[in-house]
């Protein structure tokens, strides 16, 4: 994975049962290469109530693969691949391969 995924990025799901979906990246699992991305995998879960919260059937998102989603072009929103490119000032930042802008803030 590479550092190719980080939270907050905006990714779409190629492949599974939410193909074609887009939302943000919440969390990232590098060992296990999963990320968790808003409103994709929903899961519902049975939780027991405790003194934080009430109980029932919990709906949240569930892990997918890294290399089930991509990145979203900031040009024109369709997949795209991600490349590293090193800045005149020292610095690694991350690109789109399909329209050579700059992903990093």
């Amino acid at each position: 994975m590479a550092a190719r995924v980080k939270k907050g990025d905006r990714v779409v799901v190629l492949a599974g049962r939410d193909k074609g979906k887009q939302g943000e990246v919440l969390r990232v699992n590098p060992t296990d290469e999963r990320v968790v991305v808003q409103g994709v995998a929903l899961i519902k879960r049975h939780q027991k109530a405790s003194m934080q919260n009430q109980g029932g059937i919990m709906t949240r998102e569930a892990a997918i693969h890294a290399s089930n989603v991509a990145h979203v072009d900031p040009k024109d929103g369709k997949p795209t691949r991600i490349g590293f490119r090193t800045l005149d000032d020292g610095r690694k930042v991350r690109f789109a391969k399909r329209s050579g802008e700059i992903i990093d803030r």
